[in-house]
């Protein structure tokens, strides 16, 4: 077990080295390199990055919770558009009624404390 853990532990390492230097290398480069060519390079190294770290147990996990969450998006029952739209505009008439609420209780306030102060 201990020895997976440092197995785990030194892919990680692996792959914060592609990242950093991924990263660093698009930048060294800018001026050197064509655009095209970087991208590519930056795109092999982030694949390359990802499948080493879905080798360890974290990123099975992760891997495994993105599945079960794809899953759960397709039970999702999505509202119409009759339904959204009916809903926006509870929503904005209930702002509007709110903000004229408080703009009457601000203006009574500011009224109530200017006749009291003089």
């Amino acid at each position: 077990m201990h020895e997976r853990r440092t197995f785990d532990l030194v892919k990680w390492v692996v792959v914060m080295c592609l990242v950093v230097g991924g990263i660093w290398a698009n930048w060294y480069y800018s001026d050197d390199i064509n655009v095209l060519l970087r991208a590519v390079a930056l795109v092999l190294a982030a694949a390359i990055a990802g499948l080493i770290g879905i080798q360890t147990e974290k990123g099975k996990r992760l891997w495994e919770t993105a599945r079960e969450a794809r899953s759960e998006i397709r039970r999702v029952v999505w509202p119409t558009r009759q339904e959204t739209i009916q809903t926006t505009a509870v929503v904005i008439l209930l702002m509007i009624l709110f903000s004229l609420i408080l703009w009457g209780l601000d203006s009574f306030l500011s009224w109530l404390v200017k006749s009291t102060i003089g």
